[in-house]
C-alpha cells in the first residue's frame, strides 16, 4: 500500500466519531492523550535535509489537527476554525522517530508527535470549545476474522489484527487492548455476538475476566467487493452492536481492512466524547443490567416499538432481521418479557419508512393506540 493511501488512513479516523456540545472534561491522567504517535509523513524536495524539513512542519501541523479531532466532539468541528491560527511548531513538546528511510529527494518516517497540554487546553478554553482528553477505563478488542460459507469465524493474525495494532492504541481516549479469541470461544458464541444474544457477551465477559470487552469480526467477500465489520460488546459507554460495510477498491483487503479499524475506533471515541460532554459517566456493568440495553448513537428519526412474538425462537429471528435492515442504528432493546419486547432504534424517514423496509422483510410494523407494534407476517 502507497504511503499516500497511509496517510489518507490516518486522517479519515477524525470524520468517523460522534459526540456532544459541552465543557471539557480533565484528569489527572489526561496528559497522555496529547501525543499522536506513529503518524505518517512524507515529502519531496530539492535534497534530502529540505525533505525532511518539509516532512516535519506539514506533520505536526496535521498531527495537530488530528490532535484536536480526537479531542472536541464531532458536533463542535466547525468551531475549530477559531483555533486554525495556531502554528503547531509553537505547541509541539517532543518528537521521537518510530521509523525512518530517505532518498536523494524524498523522506518517509513514522513519528510520534507530543504536544503541551495545557497550553492546548488553554487554546480551546479560551475559544469555548468543548474537549474531553480523560480516558475511558480500557477495553479489550477481539480481532476476529469470519471467512467461508458457512461462515468459519477465527483469530486472525494477518491484516485484520494488523489493522488494529497499527493504531495508536494507547492514546487514544478510549485505550485498547487487541486480544485474540480463546479457544474456549464456541462458533456459537461468535453467532450470538452477531445477533445481539446476551448470552455471547455474557460468554466473554466470563472467559476475559472483563466486562469490557469488544468482538470485532471483519467478514470479506472478495467476489462482491465488500469488507462487513460487526463490532459487538460492551465499551465504556456500554453495550454496543453496529454493522458497516466498506467497499474493497481494486481488489485492496488490507487498505479496506485500515480504514475499517480507523472508523471503529473513531466510533468509540465518539462514544466516550458523547458520554462524557452529556453528564456523569455510567454505572459500571452488574450481572442484571439489561445486556443489550444501548447501540451506537445513529443518524435517522427516532422510532420507539413494541415487538410482540410468540416463542425465544422468532424473538430471536426478529431481532436479527432488525438489525439486518439497512438503514437501522442505535438499537436499544430496554425490557424483555416472556411475548414481547420495548425497542427502541432511528431509521431514516421515521416508522413510516421503517414499516415499508419491514414489510418486505416479512415482518409487519403497524400503528396500535398511538405507538408501533411488529409482528412478524407469517
Amino acid at each position: 500500500m502507497s504511503v499516500g493511501r497511509c496517510l489518507a488512513i490516518a486522517i479519515a479516523i477524525w470524520t468517523a466519531t460522534v459526540g456532544l456540545n459541552s465543557g471539557p472534561a480533565i484528569s489527572a491522567s489526561a496528559d497522555v492523550a496529547y501525543t499522536v504517535a506513529n503518524y505518517p509523513v512524507e515529502a519531496t524536495a530539492d535534497n534530502a535535509v529540505a525533505a525532511k524539513d518539509q516532512a516535519m512542519a506539514d506533520g505536526q501541523q496535521a498531527a495537530f489537527r488530528s490532535l484536536l479531532k480526537r479531542l472536541v466532539p464531532v458536533t463542535a468541528y466547525k468551531r475549530l476554525s477559531a483555533v486554525s491560527d495556531l502554528k503547531a511548531g509553537d505547541l509541539v513538546s517532543g518528537v521521537s522517530v518510530r521509523s525512518e528511510r530517505n532518498s536523494a529527494t524524498d523522506y518517509i518516517a513514522s513519528l510520534d508527535f507530543s504536544f503541551q497540554a495545557d497550553a492546548v487546553r488553554s487554546a480551546l478554553s479560551r475559544q469555548g470549545i468543548p474537549f474531553v482528553d480523560q480516558q475511558a477505563p480500557p477495553v479489550t478488542v477481539l480481532t476476529v476474522m469470519q471467512q467461508g460459507n458457512p461462515p468459519a469465524a477465527g483469530n486472525d493474525s494477518g491484516l485484520w489484527r494488523r489493522a488494529w495494532t497499527g493504531l495508536d492504541l494507547k492514546h487514544t481516549v478510549t485505550p485498547i487492548t487487541v486480544k485474540d479469541l480463546k479457544p474456549s470461544i464456541r462458533p456459537d458464541t461468535v453467532a450470538a455476538m452477531l445477533a445481539g444474544d446476551d448470552q455471547g457477551l455474557r460468554a466473554l465477559t466470563s472467559d476475559y475476566g472483563t466486562g469490557l470487552v469488544v468482538m470485532a469480526v471483519a467478514e470479506p467477500d472478495m467476489a462482491s467487493k465488500k469488507l462487513t465489520v460487526t463490532l459487538a460488546g460492551r465499551d465504556a459507554v456500554g453495550p454496543l452492536l453496529l454493522k458497516r460495510t466498506y467497499r474493497i477498491s481494486d481488489g485492496d483487503l488490507d487498505y479496506a481492512s485500515q480504514l475499517a479499524a480507523v472508523v471503529a475506533l473513531g466510533v468509540l471515541e465518539g462514544r466516550w466524547k458523547a458520554i462524557k460532554t452529556a453528564g456523569p459517566p455510567p454505572a459500571a456493568p452488574s450481572a442484571d443490567m439489561p445486556v443489550w440495553a444501548a447501540s451506537t448513537s445513529g443518524n435517522g428519526e427516532d422510532v420507539s416499538l413494541v415487538v410482540e412474538f410468540s416463542s425465544s425462537d422468532q424473538w430471536d429471528q426478529m431481532r436479527a432481521q432488525l438489525l439486518d435492515t439497512p438503514g437501522v442504528d442505535a438499537l436499544n432493546i430496554a425490557t424483555v418479557t416472556e411475548n414481547s419486547a420495548d425497542v427502541s432504534l432511528k431509521y431514516p424517514g421515521g416508522a413510516q419508512s421503517l414499516a415499508k423496509a419491514l414489510g418486505a422483510r416479512g415482518l409487519s410494523l403497524t400503528g396500535a393506540n398511538g405507538g408501533w407494534v411488529l409482528r412478524s407476517s407469517y
